[in-house]
This record gives C-alpha cells, sequence and structure tokens, in this order.
C-alpha cells in the first residue's frame, strides 16, 4: 500500500517538535472539542481530549484536578508572552512562557493542569509530586502523556522545569519517551537512527508489537509504503520528515 504525503504533512500529528528551535506553522481547529462541559473555554485535539478525559475517570480525580490551559490561538499566545514581560520581567517570561508561534499550546497537544484550589497562578499552576496530581502524573504515560518539561532537561528544552504542563504525543509514545528518560527533543533525535528496513521494535504494556521508524521527508512529496492490512499511525517531526508507527498484537 502507497500513502504520499505532500511535504506540508511533517508539520500536522501527535509527534510534532515545537520549541525555540521550530515554530508550528498548522493551525487547524476543526479536529478540537472542549475538555469539559465545565470548563469551555478550553479545548485541546480531540483524540488528546479522550486521552486526558480517560486518566481523570482512572484515578477518580473528580473536581480535584482542574485544567488551566489549553489550545491557544496565536493572539493568546502573544497576549500571555507580552504581558508576562511586562508583570513579570524578561528573566521570568524567559524561562515559563514561550514566544508566540514556538508555544505547544498552539498546536492543541498541550494542557496545563491545577489542584483545585482558591487561588491558581496561571503561569505556574500548582501540580506537585504527591497526592492526586502524582497519581494523574504516574497514568499519563498510558495514556499518551507525558509531562514535557522536567528539571533534568532544562537545558535540552530551553524551558524551566514545568510540572503542570503535559504534552500528548500518543501511545506508545509516551510510554518510550518515560521509560528511556527522554525529552521529546531527544525521541525526536532517537528515532531519526532507524528506517524502514532497521524499524524500532517496541512491546508494550498492553502486549502489542510496535515498529517505528523515521522517513525523511523529500522535495514536494514522500512515497510511504506499508503493508496493506497494517494498522498504522503517521505524524510529521515539524521538522523534516515523518514517524511511522505500526502495530499488531503479541498473541
Amino acid at each position: 500500500m502507497k500513502i504520499i504525503l505532500e511535504n506540508e504533512k511533517i508539520y500536522h500529528g501527535n509527534l510534532v517538535l515545537v520549541n525555540a528551535q521550530y515554530p508550528f506553522k498548522d493551525i487547524n481547529t476543526n479536529n478540537f472539542k472542549t475538555i469539559t462541559p465545565r470548563f469551555p473555554n478550553i479545548f485541546l485535539q480531540y483524540e488528546a481530549s479522550n486521552a486526558l478525559n480517560l486518566i481523570l475517570r482512572k484515578i477518580s480525580a473528580n473536581n480535584a484536578i482542574i485544567p488551566v490551559s489549553g489550545y491557544r490561538s496565536i493572539e493568546e499566545q502573544s497576549e500571555i508572552y507580552y504581558s508576562s514581560l511586562k508583570d513579570n520581567g524578561q528573566e521570568y517570561t524567559k524561562k515559563f512562557v514561550a514566544l508566540p508561534h514556538h508555544s505547544e499550546h498552539q498546536t492543541g497537544l498541550a494542557i496545563d493542569l491545577a489542584l483545585n484550589q482558591k487561588n491558581i497562578d496561571f503561569i505556574c499552576p500548582n501540580f506537585p509530586y504527591e497526592g492526586i496530581s502524582n497519581n494523574f502524573r504516574k497514568a499519563a504515560p498510558y495514556y499518551g502523556f507525558i509531562e514535557r518539561y522536567q528539571k533534568e532537561k532544562e537545558k535540552i528544552t530551553s524551558i524551566a522545569h514545568e510540572p503542570w504542563h503535559f504534552r500528548y504525543v500518543g501511545y506508545p509514545h509516551s510510554e518510550i519517551i518515560v521509560k528511556k528518560h527522554f525529552a521529546l527533543e531527544e525521541y525526536i533525535t532517537f528515532l531519526k537512527i532507524y528506517s524502514e528496513h532497521n524499524r524500532f521494535i517496541y512491546l508494550s504494556k498492553n502486549k502489542s508489537i510496535n515498529e517505528i521508524y523515521f522517513v525523511p521527508a523529500i522535495k514536494y512529496k514522500t512515497i510511504i509504503t506499508l503493508p496493506k492490512t497494517s494498522n498504522y499511525q503517521i505524524s510529521g517531526n515539524n521538522i523534516d520528515g515523518f514517524i511511522i508507527t505500526l502495530w499488531r498484537t503479541n498473541i
């Protein structure tokens, strides 16, 4: 089975890398939905929103955890960035607020969470490594989410430690990233050593066998050949190519 991908597709998918070096170029909110009717103005991409709600139900969070910030338009990200510069200064803003076009929140794949408390800091909400918030953190990788900005990865991500910020990358990628202690930047680089003829094979916790590899984008169009009966996902990396994920049940 041949799949022809226009090269603009490298900017689409759960594994797009958005940071200070790679801006986000695809703004399409057609596939977005609200996380919960209680917060009608907080959106995520459909798949990420469903996964988030599965985690919250799994850990019986009820109202103990609330969403603070999901999808942001370029206008909202710009307002947050320049307001923080004015109120908090350049050093603080550089640590915790991404430049417009460089924020994961613009993808609809990122969510900031907080404990349900009286006073919640919008930029740095409280989401500690204990109790219900840590129950969320432990369950998240099995539903496609990772804690994106870890303390020991600050030099790689160029963002300060953010215990409240979670990014949807899809399963089994989330499980692999956590198991290997990768930042997303490291994972994207790691996958580039694998090709169609030298695939990364991973047996996930749910007993599926996953075959993952990278296909570099070719000028204008990239042709990918897959088995006719394969279950697969294709994601751009927002840089230079596509990450292919094939899976089958281990029987």
